[in-house]
C-alpha cells in the first residue's frame, strides 16, 4: 500500500543513522521499513484517538526491539544516537497524522533500547 500522507512520503527516515558508518545500512533499512509499515497501518486502520495510535506505535517498537539483535550481529547497537533518532521519527509520524498531543515516551513505551 503506497503512503498517501505527503509529509511522510517525503521523509528520509533515520537519515543520521545512514550518515554514520557505525550503523550498517542493511540494518537501518530494516528500521526504515518498520517505520514505513507503521505509516501504512495508520493509514489503513485510521486510529480514532491517541490510545489507538499507541497500540500501533508500540507494536512497531516491539519490531525495533527484535532489530536490536541485528544491530549487535553487525557490530552495532541501538545506542543514544539511534534511540533519539528512532524516537524522533516516531514523533514525526504521530504529528504527521495529526496526533500532536501524543507523548513520545508513550509512543515507544515498549522499547528495550
Amino acid at each position: 500500500m503506497p503512503i498517501t500522507n505527503e509529509q511522510v512520503a517525503g521523509r528520509a527516515f533515520l537519515r543520521p543513522l545512514y550518515a554514520d558508518t557505525y550503523f550498517p545500512d542493511h540494518v537501518v533499512d530494516q528500521g526504515k521499513a518498520i517505520l514505513l509499515r507503521l505509516c501504512e497501518r495508520i493509514e489503513a486502520e485510521e486510529p480514532s484517538d491517541v490510545a489507538a495510535l499507541y497500540v500501533l506505535t508500540q507494536a512497531a517498537t516491539e519490531e525495533f526491539n527484535l532489530l536490536e539483535a541485528e544491530f549487535e550481529a553487525a557490530g552495532s547497537e541501538i545506542e543514544t544516537v539511534a534511540r533519539e533518532e528512532i524516537a524522533e521519527d516516531f514523533w514525526f509520524v504521530a504529528s504527521a497524522y495529526g496526533f500532536t498531543d501524543a507523548d513520545v515516551e508513550e509512543l515507544i513505551a515498549t522499547r528495550n533500547w
